[in-house]
This record gives structure tokens, sequence and C-alpha cells, in this order.
């Protein structure tokens, strides 16, 4: 989100006063005090005025602003205590910090000019990147530096692409857009006996990949929805890059298509907790409203003998934010019966880091496929 804010900020090169506009597209607020720092600043400096709210604009060279960030995170790191208690006391302590963590790293800021143009020392090309994410610029602006190399590193991760083993190619995901790095879903989709080929939904579809599966194993028309225009934007280019425009069409919307299918299937956000950023929202699903509007409205979006299927890991059983019982209790409160479940265990690097304070849950965490049927 780009804000209208403008910023005053006196430079500490020519002693001048400037204009800034605010830019950013995790929805950060605009900070309300910011000094003008440069290569001269100490990291114990940086970290006093950014605990404090004071958000610095950087004057200095590109690769020192990088190591004052890093710096600044290390010792963010040592003033906080390992997370500890229930499960569900570990993960909001966790939340926590981390939530502190950003506040305190995004207060670190540097300048664009007019197209995105980063013209301190030793900077990369940022044009492109910063393009594809916040369009295109005449101002000059401000943005947190932490930002900024995810704009950075969302760029290169869309033009290398995720290889989908489920696919053998790759899928290319836009900034905002949750990247298919867990393979280990994409493949139950792969795998579960399809009840039609006609026809599926694919709710909340993100980078478009559980559709593209679908398509490939042979689905005539794959409706693919999201309420996010990053998403559908995304999610078209994916279509297109593999050769499924044609049978795989978007529509914005919040889940359902109008209409009935065969096969409805929805992998909604797997924490219920509240996303302390727009680039969560994939990841926590405050109340489980997503998944409750998908097993509440389901029945009536399925063709007679019909399928859904739901992509939900047990993460938040393990971490005592859910139980099984209230999921069970969902279903039923829905009309909806279970026909089958179909489980496998994540492979990413997080299962295996002990120094992780929620690698417990990790370890143990299962993903499934839940195909269910109205009553």
């Amino acid at each position: 989100m780009n804000t209208e804010t403008t910023i005053t900020v006196q430079s500490t090169s020519d002693n001048q006063t400037r204009q800034f506009n605010w830019l950013s597209a995790e929805g950060s607020p605009p900070p309300t005090h910011v000094v003008a720092v440069d290569d001269r600043l100490t990291a114990d400096k940086a970290q006093q005025w950014a605990a404090q709210g004071t958000a610095m604009a950087w004057e200095g060279d590109f690769q020192n602003a990088r190591q004052l960030l890093s710096a600044l995170a290390r010792r963010v790191a040592g003033t906080q205590d390992q997370p500890s208690g229930s499960p569900a006391e570990t993960f909001h302590r966790y939340r926590e910090q981390r939530s502190h963590r950003a506040r305190v790293l995004r207060n670190l800021l540097v300048p664009l000019g007019p197209g995105h143009v980063l013209s301190l020392r030793r900077a990369p090309d940022v044009r492109q990147a910063c393009t594809e994410v916040y369009g295109a610029s005449s101002t000059t602006s401000l943005v947190p530096l932490r930002e900024l190399l995810g704009v950075i590193g969302a760029h290169e991760w869309r033009e290398k692409g995720v290889q989908v083993p489920a696919l053998g190619e790759r899928v290319h995901a836009h900034y905002g857009v949750f990247s298919p790095v867990r393979g280990e879903y994409v493949d139950l989709v792969a795998e579960a006996p399809l009840p039609a080929r006609t026809l599926a939904f694919d709710l909340g579809t993100g980078t478009g990949v559980l559709a593209a599966v679908l398509a490939r194993r042979g689905v005539e028309r794959v409706v693919a929805t999201d309420v996010d225009p990053a998403a559908i934007a995304c999610a078209k280019d994916n279509f297109a890059r593999l050769g499924l425009s044609e049978r795989c069409e978007t529509v914005r919307t919040d889940l359902f298509p109008p209409g009935r299918a065969p096969l409805v299937v929805c992998n909604p956000p797997w924490v219920p907790a509240r996303p302390h950023a727009p680039l969560e929202r994939a990841v926590y699903d405050p109340g489980s409203r997503m998944l409750r509007s998908f097993l509440d409205r389901l029945g009536a979006h399925l063709e007679p003998g019909g399928e859904g299927w739901l992509v939900l890991s047990d993460f938040a059983e393990r971490l005592e934010l859910r139980t099984r019982d209230e999921l069970l209790k969902a279903f039923a409160d829905a009309g909806l019966r279970v026909l089958d479940r179909l489980d496998t265990r994540p492979g990413h690097p997080a299962t295996a880091d002990e120094t992780d304070p929620l690698h417990a849950a990790r370890a143990a965490e299962i993903t499934s496929l839940w195909r269910l049927s109205p009553n």
C-alpha cells in the first residue's frame, strides 16, 4: 500500500530539508520522527533510535546499510527471551517477538528517486523490482530497507520460479503471493482420486498451482478464485506460462464463484491467528474465517455426488490453537461427512531446526487432504 503521507528529512550532507512520500507495500505506518543518517552511524545508536521509534533515512553506502540492518537484527534477537510455556503460549510469545523485531527493523529507511532509482553508493538497480510491486513512480520516496530487500528477493524468485514436481515445471510467485515452496500439499492434490474431470473450483488460488495441477490431471475446466488482485494477476501469469489459459480461468471473488462443480478445492491459511502484515494473510486466518466459510458454503456449491477437498495442516492443533474435535465439529455443523483423508509429512528445513521455538510442533506436523461430501 502506497500512502500519500509526506515526510520531511533534513539531510546531513548539505543540511537541506527534503520532502519524501512514504512507500510501503506491507502497509507499515509512516514514521512520525525521521533523522538523516550516513555511514558514521553506529549500530548501538541505531538500535537506540529504532527501539524508541525514531526512523533513520540512510544517505550513505547501500552495502553498509545492509550490514547495519543485519547488526540491528542480531541485537534485537539478543534482547529477546526464548519463548516457553504451553505450545499456545510459546506460539503467541514467538509471534510477539517477531512483530517487535519487524517494528524495530523497519525504522531503517532508504530513498528512491523518480522511477524507483536507488542512487546510494554501491546500490543495485531496483527499478524493475519496485515497479512490479509499487507501480510507476514520478516522485521521491522513502521505503523501509527491510521491505526493499524483500521486494528485491521476491523479484529474483519471480524470475527464477519454484520447481513443482507434480507439474514438472516451475511456478512463478509475484510479490505478496504465497510461493508453493512446500510441495507436500501440492502432491496430495496430484494424487487424490478425482470425482470428475469436467469442472473444478480452486478457492484462494494464490499462484494458481493447484488449479494447474488439476488441469494437468485432465480436468477440462478449472475456475480459480482469489480476493487478492495480486494473486489473480499471478495465477493468470502462471496459466499463460504453463499453456493452460484456455482451461484455467480466474475470478476475483471471496471464495466461491457462481454455480456448482463436482470438485471444489480449498487450501486456506492453516493457523487461526491474526496476521501482523498483509503478506502473512496466506498463513494466518483470524478465527478460522476462511476455513469456516468454505465449510459452511461448500454444500451449496457442489453438484450431486461431488467432493470438497480441504487441504489443511494440523500445525494449529500441535500449537493447541485448535483441536481435532473442533475441526470435526465444524464439518458436522456444515452438514459434511468425511469420505477419506490423505496424509503426508512436510520435509521443509524448519522441521529439522531444533533452535526454532516451534520446532516440536513443526517436526510432528501432518498435512492432510480431507475428502468431504454433504450428508
